[in-house]
């Protein structure tokens, strides 16, 4: 019996997302919004997913999508965009999805990825690279104060 399971000693290899990508993209995606508790009755519709797929392939979209790949197999994702700023003249870089798979965490997997952010910002004019997670990901955390600082401010929202 031969084992084709990824090997954690595998090459980690960070590219943008291809259309080829999609099923094992929304495998990943599907992965990421259940560990924000979207799924089942309160799962994003399949129209927001189509939408979000397609925007990363539309030149005139400032959303951009990375993957991580390893031994064919993809096994994270990295969204990011680009915006405005009322207090900087050059863009700000926003990492608005993380996700690893299950099966590939602590292996430095989401380190590579946030670090392929951080160069694509740089190439785009960027000064800064910002995001957020939940408080109690604690894990994440815990990796996120080795490659950034806390930047002090709460969110808040209101959903319309």
């Amino acid at each position: 019996m031969t084992n084709t399971a990824p090997s954690a000693n595998s090459e980690v290899r960070i590219r943008p997302a291809k259309q080829e990508d999609f099923e094992a993209w929304q495998g990943l995606w599907q992965g990421y919004n259940a560990f924000y508790g979207r799924h089942g009755e309160t799962a994003l519709a399949a129209g927001i997913t189509d939408m979000t797929w397609s925007r990363f392939f539309d030149a005139y979209e400032p959303v951009h999508a990375l993957v991580a790949e390893r031994d064919g197999q993809l096994i994270g994702l990295a969204h990011f965009l680009f915006h405005r700023s009322t207090t900087q003249i050059a863009p700000n870089c926003y990492l608005q999805d993380l996700f690893t798979a299950e099966s590939s965490r602590g292996q430095g997997v989401a380190r590579k990825l946030i670090e392929e952010v951080y160069l694509r910002a740089q190439a785009a004019g960027s000064g800064r690279v910002y995001w957020q997670t939940h408080e109690t990901n604690a894990t994440a955390m815990a990796l996120y104060d080795k490659v950034a600082e806390k930047s002090g401010f709460v969110v808040y929202r209101k959903l319309l």
